[in-house]
């Protein structure tokens, strides 16, 4: 009997083992045996520095706006958005992919490649954002953040035609759906 249970109990404890290794692959983050092609590739290199914007601009928010309301939206964007470039960062280094460089500050704005992107905001805009605060700053916020969001919705779009990457197809609906409710937000202030 005592053999019995020892197999018994080590048959459980391999097929527990088994189970465990195989547990925790449906995390986004970790895609890189799922495939993908190039509209995967572009929508995570041209989406990580459109959020990076993004979330430049929520940060001016902190001590320049004058709304609660607009402080909160763009505390909002910022946590939302920071969490997927670190997705899709990683999804690109799965993917053996060139990621974006590190943060973009505001020289870099609409230079080279992001001048193409939709609803990136130029290194003219950013400078004059960053120059404004209170009323002033809320007004243009919102009317950047709309229009950044407008581009980011595009790009999302794009992804869901054309993209091969469930995952990557899952977070651009996503995307879409999370910045239009924003955007229906934004035109309410």
């Amino acid at each position: 009997m005592t053999r019995k249970t020892l197999a018994v109990t080590a048959f459980l404890m391999t097929a527990l083992l088994t189970l465990t290794a195989c547990g925790g692959e449906d995390d986004t983050s970790t895609s890189s045996n799922a495939e993908f092609n190039d509209a995967d590739v572009a929508f995570a290199s041209e989406m990580i520095p459109h959020h990076q914007q993004a979330v430049e601009m929520a940060e001016l928010a902190a001590d320049r706006a004058q709304s609660p309301e607009v402080q909160q939206l763009a505390e909002d964007i910022a946590r939302a958005q920071g969490p997927e470039i670190e997705t899709m960062t990683q999804w690109l280094k799965n993917w053996g992919q060139e990621t974006p460089s590190g943060s973009m500050n505001h020289g870099d704005m609409g230079h080279g490649d992001s001048q193409e992107m939709p609803g990136m905001m130029d290194e003219a805009e950013m400078t004059q954002l960053m120059k404004s605060d209170g009323a002033t700053f809320d007004q243009m916020f919102l009317q950047m953040m709309v229009e950044h969001h407008e581009g980011a919705i595009q790009m999302a779009r794009d992804e869901q035609a054309n993209g091969k990457n469930a995952d990557a197809v899952a977070l651009a609906a996503q995307i879409e759906r999370d910045q239009e409710a924003e955007i229906a937000k934004m035109r309410n202030f």
